[in-house]
């Protein structure tokens, strides 16, 4: 189940990306939405049309987000990382141990 909303999740993103690059912003952008969109709509309809489209791509990726966190949430009991030090730390030795002798041959 987790693994198919997160593939949708996936596409909602890219989708939102590319929607997002072909707007027209004021500084001009990419513009590729700009103009007439091959004739068939206005720039006026146009622009309406890509920002519904942010709009609904925009809520569907925070669904998925929330869906996710809360999928995700149930795996497992939070801890912290105090409760996993152990309870006795082993001493360290007092000295350093002596260097072995040397090999005479």
């Amino acid at each position: 189940m987790e693994s198919v909303i997160l593939v949708v999740h996936l596409l909602i993103a890219v989708a939102l990306v590319g929607v997002i690059l072909i707007q027209r912003s004021e500084g001009g952008g990419l513009g590729i939405g700009g103009g007439t969109m091959g004739g068939m709509m206005s720039t006026r309809g146009t622009a309406n049309l890509l920002t519904r489209t942010t709009g609904i791509l925009a809520g569907s990726f925070f669904a998925t987000s929330i869906i996710l966190a809360i999928l995700a949430g149930g795996h497992s009991k939070p801890t912290s990382i105090i409760d996993t030090l152990p309870s006795a730390i082993p001493a360290l030795p007092a000295a350093p141990a002596q260097p072995a002798p040397p090999v005479s041959q």
